[in-house]
């Protein structure tokens, strides 16, 4: 188990992550090249498999143990009234995952993923950020380190994702402040809420930024701003980049926690694909930002990791494609 003293700790480990094998990514571009079917005929499932294989690196990669982490945190800033549901809801919806109720279990089960979950501290929600950080750094380091050390060791594939009644609001206030603009341009209905509760929340983010904004790099903003299941995803991430684990990223909430490794270090997310574009109306805007093009659109707004553990059997059948196809000269095929 690894503990952090501080960001500055946190901070440092960033610079010395390991970057993309390019060895081994041109061996999987050379074996493209000769397995049995035209030239992109697999279209974006060739570029897959080959990122993936390079930060495997490995030429020949498969996914055999991917692993899905949701992480659960409750807000001081709910309190203002920004979800449509009341914070007790997080606890029991962690249970309901631990019994194996809710979608996320079945899609897990589905994709063949292992699926962790790591509450955190629900009976302390952070501190309203309108009024103060949202986190000490005790805390949000605490945080960090929790995420970290949840990916196991033998992972080949990380999704990460979150429950936390509220945490739509905190995820706003991270891409404003990141990447700019007003609090409306990035706050949706997260769960719900009618005209006058967005409205409200728009308000709540507002007041954030104006006390938070431009106080420091995305770990930081991540202090201020975040909650310990954004701080959770975000340790476990950087985790998988140490350990050349392959991530998909969930929706708007998983890229706005995400977005705060980017905004700390250069090329931090270099390791993480966007497994789909959400409902959420901001999450667009946020990948594009990021350059992530997602890989399914299907109008998903649940988090909980749902949206990328969907996407888990296509980075697989990318993979099963390029490792497991033979090449002209295997099956005695003319290359032409």
């Amino acid at each position: 188990m690894i503990e952090f003293s501080d960001l500055e700790a946190f901070r440092k480990a960033l610079t010395t992550m390991p970057d993309l094998d390019v060895d081994a990514q041109n061996g999987a571009a050379a074996r493209n090249g000769q397995l049995t079917k035209p030239p992109g005929a697999l279209g974006r499932l060739e570029d897959i498999a080959q990122w993936y294989a390079g930060w495997r690196g490995n030429p020949q990669p498969k996914v055999t143990s991917p692993q899905i982490i949701v992480f659960a945190g409750n807000h001081g800033v709910a309190g203002q009234g920004v979800s449509a549901f009341p914070p007790e809801v997080t606890e029991q919806m962690v249970m309901n995952f631990q019994h194996g109720g809710a979608a996320i279990n079945q899609l897990a089960r589905a994709a063949g993923a292992q699926l962790d979950v790591h509450a955190l501290d629900l009976d302390r929600p952070t501190d309203d950020f309108t009024q103060g950080p949202a986190m000490s750094e005790r805390d949000v380091v605490a945080a960090l380190t929790a995420g970290w050390n949840a990916v196991r060791a033998d992972t080949d594939l990380l999704v990460v994702g979150e429950m936390g009644i509220g945490n739509t609001t905190p995820a706003a206030a991270l891409a404003a402040a990141l990447l700019g603009g007003e609090a409306a341009d990035w706050t949706g209905r997260g769960t719900g809420v009618d005209d006058a509760g967005l409205t409200n929340k728009i308000r709540v983010v507002a007041e954030g930024l104006a006390l938070h904004k431009g106080q420091g790099d995305g770990l930081e903003t991540l202090r201020r701003l975040g909650g310990r299941e954004l701080a959770a995803m975000v340790g476990a991430i950087a985790r998988a980049r140490s350990l050349r684990i392959p991530v998909i990223l969930d929706g708007f909430i998983c890229t706005a926690a995400a977005a705060c490794l980017a905004y700390t270090a250069k090329g931090a997310l270099d390791h993480c694909i966007a497994g789909h574009l959400s409902a959420e109306g901001a999450h667009a805007r946020l990948l594009d930002t990021l350059g992530k093009e997602p890989l399914l659109s299907f109008g998903l707004r649940l988090g909980e990791a749902s949206g990328a553990a969907l996407a888990i059997p296509i980075i697989k059948a990318a993979l099963e494609c390029h490792s497991g196809m033979a090449t002209f000269a295997e099956a005695g095929v003319s290359a032409g």
